[in-house]
């Protein structure tokens, strides 16, 4: 949605192919959703976002990606937000170049933290909640360092849940 990295579109895509074994597709941008821009904080409302991600068109999920940065009203920022169980989840790059000190994150961090991000947004989607277990992707993440320190990957439990989520879902269409 708007100005995104090429890149990170291209590995969140492959991550969630060869994580949650989904058909995915990139498609070409959408306008930035100046209807969903909170002018007063200079960020983007992901509740609208994700209002107009989640219709009919399209395939059965979508990830918006987005350049700028992503609100909801009770949070200073969020990385993503999806609708548990739905069809649309919206994440931002905005924040994940951050590095130490004020200073820029290595691109190969960058990617990960996207990959990450998409993946835990999809899976709530899916139907998956937050998960307890130290390093689980699907343990909620506060910050860039939380999302640093976990893996890229499930725990057991949760893998488990995605095995038998995916299997619910009403077609093979990609996910966007």
């Amino acid at each position: 949605m708007g100005r995104v990295n090429s890149t990170a579109a291209q590995v969140v895509a492959a991550n969630l192919q060869a994580l949650l074994e989904l058909d995915t597709m990139v498609v070409e941008p959408w306008p930035e959703p100046a209807q969903a821009l909170v002018a007063a904080r200079g960020q983007y409302d992901a509740g609208i976002i994700l209002r107009e991600l989640a219709t009919p068109q399209g395939g059965p999920l979508r990830l918006g990606l987005m350049g700028k940065d992503l609100c909801v009203a009770f949070l200073t920022y969020v990385l993503g937000e999806s609708q548990l169980g739905g069809r649309a989840a919206v994440m931002s790059l905005h924040r994940l170049s951050e590095g130490e000190g004020g200073g820029r994150a290595p691109r190969h961090v960058m990617l990960e933290r996207a990959a990450k991000v998409g993946l835990h947004e999809i899976a709530h989607v899916l139907g998956l909640e937050h998960c307890r277990t130290a390093g689980c992707l699907m343990r909620f993440s506060a910050g860039l360092a939380t999302l640093d320190r976990l893996n890229m990957g499930f725990c057991p439990a949760c893998q488990r849940d995605l095995i038998r989520l995916r299997m619910d879902l009403p077609t093979k269409a990609p996910a966007r």
